[in-house]
């Protein structure tokens, strides 16, 4: 078991103590950025990887460059999430240049797949699915890691958009994203339809398969937007969804093709509180989003999507092909019933 393991385990196990306390480890380890050119002092320190205080925003093959969302500086992290330099961005950009060159990292190439996690989770829950997606579709994996629960959709997207913008030798570009991952690409396309576009939306960008995703909001989450721990653990994000029309109308799917698989179980087996077939946490009808290639559903709750050999097959699939199964047996959605409220 890594180290970010134990911390996924532990901090669900002590009801996200580690929201409150673990930011006073991290301020106690690393000091404010110094912007005098110089190269930081850095003594190789094993890290948690960056699992609800820092975003991404350069991740070369396992290497990353990472902005803390409380300081405002960054980190370099190598493959074992050992952190190699900090301070500015240019400086840790600098310092994993150096790297590149020292240790004889190979360029990266061809077809990238970038997979986004959902709220509270960290990048380590995308890993089944992108050693997948990686091995048998030989494709280049990078999996991003953001601040869920620290930041806002619009904060996770702009972050999303260096990520991007760095893939620097790679032909084409998907997405395969969790729950909250799906909006954050959603928001990061929606960018190229507001009046002063803060970042251009990569012409890279082929294919997208969202799993799991509150494409609608979700009825559970609003049930609590008035809730202070409900605030506390889920962020601004989670207020966000919480609140979904005005955020909404920041969002796009822009010129991808783009294809949605939702958990739907039935019966005893369902949340109370959504309406119709849902996974426990999203509902089916929630999911769907005009101009879906194709859409799956599987009797799977919201976590097992990432994880289930059927869903990743079907993914690689349509990130191949353009269908989960055939061409002939594809569901695209043209058009929605949109129903709201408990059951």
């Amino acid at each position: 078991m890594n180290i970010n393991q134990l911390f996924h385990r532990a901090s669900h196990a002590c009801g996200w103590l580690a929201l409150v306390l673990l930011p006073c480890a991290v301020f106690a380890q690393e000091e404010a950025t110094k912007d005098d050119g110089q190269e930081n002092l850095n003594f190789p320190t094993a890290t948690l990887g960056g699992a609800q205080f820092w975003s991404d925003e350069l991740v070369f093959h396992r290497w990353r460059i990472q902005l803390n969302v409380f300081t405002g500086h960054y980190r370099l992290l190598d493959e074992n999430d050992y952190r190699r330099a900090w301070g500015t961005f240019e400086q840790c950009k600098a310092r994993l240049d150096a790297f590149r060159l020292e240790k004889d990292l190979p360029s990266m190439k061809g077809t990238a797949v970038v997979t986004l996690h959902g709220l509270i989770r960290s990048r380590e829950v995308m890993n089944g699915i992108g050693e997948f997606l990686e091995q048998e579709g030989d494709m280049t994996w990078i999996n991003v890691s953001y601040a869920s629960t620290r930041r806002s959709i619009d904060d996770h997207a702009a972050s999303l958009a260096k990520v991007i913008d760095n893939l620097e030798g790679i032909d084409q570009i998907h997405f395969v994203c969790h729950s909250l991952g799906n909006l954050v690409v959603r928001r990061y396309l929606g960018e190229a339809t507001q009046p002063k576009p803060k970042w251009k939306v990569d012409n890279r960008i082929k294919r997208f398969v969202m799993l799991g995703p509150p494409n609608n909001g979700a009825h559970f989450a609003e049930l609590f937007k008035d809730n202070k721990l409900f605030g506390l653990l889920m962020g601004p994000s989670g207020k966000q969804i919480a609140s979904w029309p005005e955020v909404e109308k920041r969002m796009a799917t822009g010129n991808c093709e783009f294809a949605i698989i939702a958990g739907s179980l039935t019966g005893s087996f369902t949340n109370p509180l959504v309406s119709g077939s849902d996974d426990l946490v999203v509902g089916v009808e929630e999911t769907k989003l005009v101009g879906a290639r194709d859409f799956l559903g599987v009797q799977l709750n919201h976590g097992q999507l990432v994880d289930e050999p059927y869903v990743q097959k079907k993914t690689l699939s349509f990130l191949k092909n353009g269908y989960f199964i055939a061409e002939d047996l594809r569901h695209p959605i043209e058009s929605l019933a949109k129903p709201r409220g408990g059951k």
